[in-house]
């Protein structure tokens, strides 16, 4: 009986060995690979003309989670959808790198509570500092100096952006130089761990641009997919003031319409909504209203249009700029831009490498070429230089 026991102690210390190594070496790089996949590999192609247009861009792309994953960004990957060398292949000049802190279990666009953590296990597994794990704060802040890091180590490839003048050398060097211009967003005010204070904090991290929700609903407002779906609270409405006072762009995605219609009556500064659909060509309680449209158009904002099936009802770059040209017919090719969610758990059509067949997909839309090139990038640049800090 004793010689049983200890076999089968040993099979348990064995298979607990094992289950730390898949746990900690191999499931999140499985887990992103699940996650994140991509309908069409590269290379891609887009038409000649596409593609001298193209090259004369400077490509901006308001939302992606990239930071969120194991990986080097400095390197070409084979999984996830973006990385720097992917992204000067894509001719992309100015990526956001917006940072997810907390997510519920059994995610959906209708309805989730703030009960579940699934980012927790995310940070277990990649091996991130103790202290991520009880604060989301400490996540955001931690996933910021993995870019300043990249930066850092990219030889010049990659520049973060925090002010003014960043951006203006940036567009400078830009003529001149094959590299990215990088800045960093939230999702989510619940990075804040309940105290508007920590503001300051996510501030000095770099950030540059926040929600007041995510999936579900927070301490500073409602989310599109909470139970509550209420608007700004107290503490939001403070967060608002702060965040414009300090020359951070307020993002509109995953608001709930009161919280979105609250923004808007405070706010005195244009508005973002990083990634999105519009209803106009695909009904969902992700996308946004005709009315929604209007009212952020009005404070002089910009929309970014999504890329996944749930934002455009479709899975090529063509329904993409369907839901552009829709935008654009409604409030105008000012308040128009890219806001992919790439790395944000979606299926994709193609990764960011392949950005030349929007260029070509908004062609066939019988954008003016001029009009293309708001699009693409410069009416995010713009919204950039008229706000960030200086």
């Amino acid at each position: 009986m004793k010689k049983i026991l200890k076999i089968a102690a040993v099979v348990l210390v064995v298979l607990f060995i094992g289950f730390l190594v898949f746990f900690f070496g191999f499931a999140p790089a499985m887990v992103e690979k699940s996650l994140n996949p991509i309908i069409n590999k590269p290379p891609y192609q887009a038409s000649e003309k596409a593609k001298i247009l193209h090259e004369k861009l400077l490509v901006a792309d308001l939302h992606a989670d990239s930071l969120l994953w194991n990986r080097n960004l400095l390197e070409k990957s084979k999984i996830g959808q973006v990385d720097i060398p992917r992204l000067l292949e894509g001719n992309v000049a100015l990526q956001a790198f917006t940072v997810v802190t907390k997510t519920p279990r059994d995610l959906n666009i209708k309805r989730n509570t703030d009960e579940t953590d699934n980012i927790f296990w995310l940070a277990l597994a990649q091996r991130q500092p103790l202290e991520n794990l009880s604060s989301l704060t400490n996540r955001a802040v931690w996933q910021a100096a993995r870019l300043h890091e990249y930066a850092e180590k990219s030889n010049g490839k990659l520049v973060v952006i925090k002010t003014k003048k960043d951006l203006a050398n940036f567009l400078e060097r830009r003529k001149s130089e094959k590299i990215v211009g990088g800045w960093l967003g939230i999702e989510g005010a619940h990075a804040l761990d309940g105290k508007v204070g920590n503001l300051q904090v996510l501030f000095d991290a770099g950030f540059r641009m926040m929600s007041p929700s995510h999936f579900f609903d927070t301490e500073m407002g409602g989310s599109a997919h909470g139970t509550r779906k209420y608007g700004l609270t107290e503490k939001g409405s403070e967060m608002i003031r702060q965040m414009q006072a300090k020359g951070m762009l307020v993002d509109l995605a995953h608001a709930s319409p009161k919280a979105l219609d609250d923004v808007l009556a405070i706010a005195t500064k244009p508005v973002v909504v990083s990634h999105t659909g519009v209803r106009g060509t695909c009904d969902n309680q992700r996308n946004l209203s005709d009315e929604q449209l209007k009212a952020i158009a009005k404070t002089g904002g910009v929309i970014g249009i999504g890329f996944w099936d749930t934002a455009i009802c479709g899975e090529d770059a063509k329904s993409i700029a369907r839901a552009i040209r829709y935008t654009a017919n409604l409030v105008g090719t000012n308040h128009v831009a890219l806001g992919s969610d790439f790395d944000g758990a979606v299926k994709v059509p193609f990764d960011v490498s392949g950005a030349a067949l929007i260029t070509e997909a908004l062609l066939n839309e019988n954008f003016t070429e001029e009009e293309i090139a708001k699009i693409m990038g410069g009416n995010a640049i713009r919204i950039l230089s008229e706000n960030l800090p200086d």
